[in-house]
């Protein structure tokens, strides 16, 4: 059954007591509380991650600004690494009051520090800003100088981590690097030194130059042996003419001085031993003698026809001979020249192999460089931007806070006792709960023993009346 405010206030009037009792009760045991609690200061110091180019690589920080990143950083300063680096910065676990609670608290079991390092995480508070790269360390203790102390100090180890794990990794990136240089260096020596031993094997000292030169002499011979066919396929045609029956209208032939004045002398022989065989016929001494003159002429223009066609066979065949050693030669220059391009060919591959080197040495040389200069590096992304100053005010306990919410939760408590106690024990506190409990109307309402009725108890009552009465004029 649900109850009305009116019926509330009703139970609550007539339990103040109660209510009073239990707010008092609440609100005195969290004012005691507050008192009696030690008092926790609260120190808070903060750093900054860099997003300016890393002055070795002359690059970005990767995802500065990147929600990841800053939870990775978080991590970071949140992780044991770093407490214990504040444990062995303080000093702490040298500490013999420390090493007592240590004992007590582990029996001497594990490391002091490791318990020390947990011990501090229990109270330090990160907390990465929503829209900056700046993390809020916060250190609670009830040493105020204590709590700056641990807040400045995990911020410094985390800076120091920070650049740890930057610059081992780079350590170990320089020596793996170091190594592989020496290995590609002694890779370069070794082709340079077989390029070396292959020049100094072919006698090379510039290839190209060289071919160059051989090339043109292949050109050349080529030229003459082309000049050469021409000349040897004309005197085998000459020499074939020679051979022939139209030897003798041969170019050496016709050109002969020897044969044309023999020509002539026999031209004018046979024209005198006709005149003379119609003077005086066939068989006169004189024209005998003239015939005997003719033939001997005829005999001589005949030898040295052959003599000159003779002489254009030994022609032809000395340019035969000419062009089958020029050929010769060709075919060796040509020969020549493929075991030179044969010999470049495989220079050219061991000094691919010597450039192919130098590129791996230059590029695992370049990789050493950067690798050594990141492993000496002494700045790292993550920079202090406030350190933590001893607090003047204690944090917490917060005791006029303790009592207000005290307040507010022992006015609920009451309350809620003083309807639980009315559900236990039901009583009629107004003529609505008479009203309720029997489900008749309200006829009219007796005053108070002392004769008094309040004015809005006769207004309630005069109103019942006013209400009652067509119900019992009905009746």
């Amino acid at each position: 059954m649900p109850i009305s405010y009116r019926q509330l206030f009703a139970i609550l009037r007539a339990r103040w007591l109660v209510v009073l009792g239990v707010i008092v009760v609440v609100t005195g045991a969290a004012a005691a509380v507050s008192l009696t609690l030690p008092k926790q200061y609260r120190a808070t110091a903060s750093v900054v991650i860099d997003a300016k180019p890393d002055p070795v690589t002359a690059m970005m920080y990767g995802g500065v600004g990147n929600p990841a990143v800053l939870a990775t950083q978080v991590d970071i300063i949140r992780s044991e690494r770093v407490a214990q680096k504040v444990v062995r910065g303080l000093k702490l676990a040298e500490n013999d009051a420390v090493r007592a609670q240590w004992q007590q608290s582990t029996g001497g079991q594990g490391s002091p520090e490791v318990w020390l390092a947990g011990t501090l995480q229990r109270n330090l508070d990160v907390q990465p800003s929503r829209e900056s790269s700046v993390i809020t360390v916060t250190y609670q203790a009830p040493d105020p100088r204590f709590a700056a102390a641990l807040a400045n100090a995990f911020v410094k180890a985390t800076i120091e981590t920070s650049l740890e794990l930057r610059v081992d990794p780079a350590r170990q990136y320089s020596s793996f690097f170091e190594q592989r240089a020496k290995e590609a260096r002694e890779a370069l020596e070794a082709a340079q030194a077989k390029v070396s031993r292959f020049q100094k094997e072919q006698g090379i000292l510039a290839t190209d130059e060289r071919l160059d030169v051989e090339n043109m002499r292949l050109n050349e011979l080529s030229s003459q042996v082309v000049a050469l066919q021409a000349i040897s396929g004309e005197s085998s045609s000459r020499e074939r003419q020679a051979q022939g029956a139209s030897g003798e209208r041969l170019q050496e032939v016709l050109a002969n001085p020897l044969i044309s004045g023999l020509k002539g002398d026999l031209s004018r022989a046979e024209a005198r031993l006709k005149e003379l065989n119609q003077r005086l016929g066939d068989n006169h001494p004189q024209v005998v003698e003239a015939r005997a003159s003719i033939g001997e002429l005829e005999k001589r223009i005949a030898e040295e026809t052959r003599r000159v066609t003779g002489g254009v066979g030994v022609t032809g065949t000395i340019n035969r001979q000419r062009e089958a050693q020029l050929r010769e030669q060709l075919e060796a220059q040509r020969a020549k020249l493929l075991r030179m391009k044969a010999v470049r060919d495989e220079g050219a591959v061991l000094v691919r192999d010597v450039e192919n080197a130098q590129r791996s040495y230059d590029a695992v040389l370049a990789r050493l460089t950067q690798s050594s200069l990141e492993s000496q590096t002494t700045q790292s992304n993550v920079n202090l931007l406030s350190a933590a100053s001893v607090p003047l005010a204690h944090a917490s306990p917060r005791v006029a806070l303790n009592v207000l919410v005290a307040l507010f939760v022992g006015t609920l408590l009451a309350v809620g006792m003083a309807v639980l106690l009315e559900l236990l024990d039901r009583r009629v506190r107004s003529p609505e709960d008479l009203a309720i409990a029997l489900a008749l109307p309200v006829i009219g309402v007796l005053p108070q023993p002392d004769g008094k009725v309040t004015p809005r108890v006769r207004n309630r009552s005069s109103m019942k009346e006013r209400l009652l009465q067509p119900r019992i004029g009905a009746r």
